[in-house]
């Protein structure tokens, strides 16, 4: 393979989303005296993003980053919780969690690994400013940023993947996406990408695996962890 960069999923590859925002809910719920499922209230958050995203893709609404269509989502489980009359400062807080999230233990140092070979970035649905503010946060060392935003399209649309490519002057098939989601590895594939396959068994939880349905050589490297992913690619 010519692999010239890679491009990187971050909710769940990169970063893990559902420890964090679980204990930012925990934190909220404190501060207000509120009990709840937070657990299960943000696998709610987490679930109603796809079907979000599929509404900017019919027109059903114009485009709409990914902290407007967290914000959406918020409120409606905040008032289906009898959560109500929160200032806007607080839900924004609140919402703005997903600017927080730590990596998994592997990914700075796998990254930085990387690094050393290829040029290396996000591409995730995450807008902008959000990517910014959890690398800068995480410590996350990103040679550039890039999201779903600046193409105004949602993955798994080829214009995402695409778009990467020609933004970093490559060919499609010298760009690798590196997903824990294989629909986001298939989408890439189609694009003419080069894939890489991490597992993370705990993205959601544990005890709590979704084993995805791969198929023997579908995806050119199937992965562990970072640091498995940098050794198969020399760095």
């Amino acid at each position: 393979m010519t692999v010239r960069a890679l491009a990187f999923d971050t909710f769940g590859t990169v970063v893990d989303w559902r420890t964090c925002i679980i204990a930012e809910l925990e934190a909220f719920g404190r501060s207000i005296g509120a009990q709840q499922d937070w657990a299960a209230f943000a696998d709610d958050w987490r679930a109603g993003y796809p079907p979000a995203m599929d509404r900017v893709r019919r027109g059903e609404l114009p485009w709409t980053n990914v902290d407007d269509l967290h914000r959406m989502i918020l409120v409606d489980l905040l008032a289906k919780a009898g959560i109500t009359g929160l200032a806007d400062e607080a839900v924004d807080h609140l919402n703005r969690a997903w600017h927080r999230l730590d990596p998994w233990p592997d990914a700075v140092a796998g990254l930085t690994r990387l690094k050393t070979r290829y040029t290396i970035t996000p591409l995730s649905n995450g807008n902008f400013s959000l990517l910014t503010n959890m690398a800068k946060r995480a410590g996350l060392p990103w040679d550039c940023v890039i999201s779903a935003e600046l193409f105004g399209h949602y993955k798994p649309d080829p214009e995402v993947y695409l778009g990467c490519a020609d933004l970093l002057d490559v060919e499609p098939a010298e760009l690798m996406l590196v997903a824990a989601h294989a629909n986001d590895l298939r989408g890439a594939k189609s694009a003419r990408l080069k894939t890489a396959y991490v597992d993370r068994p705990l993205e959601y939880g544990e005890g709590r695996r979704r084993p995805p349905k791969i198929a023997d050589g579908e995806f050119d490297i199937m992965a562990t962890d970072f640091g498995d992913l940098a050794t198969q690619l020399g760095s």
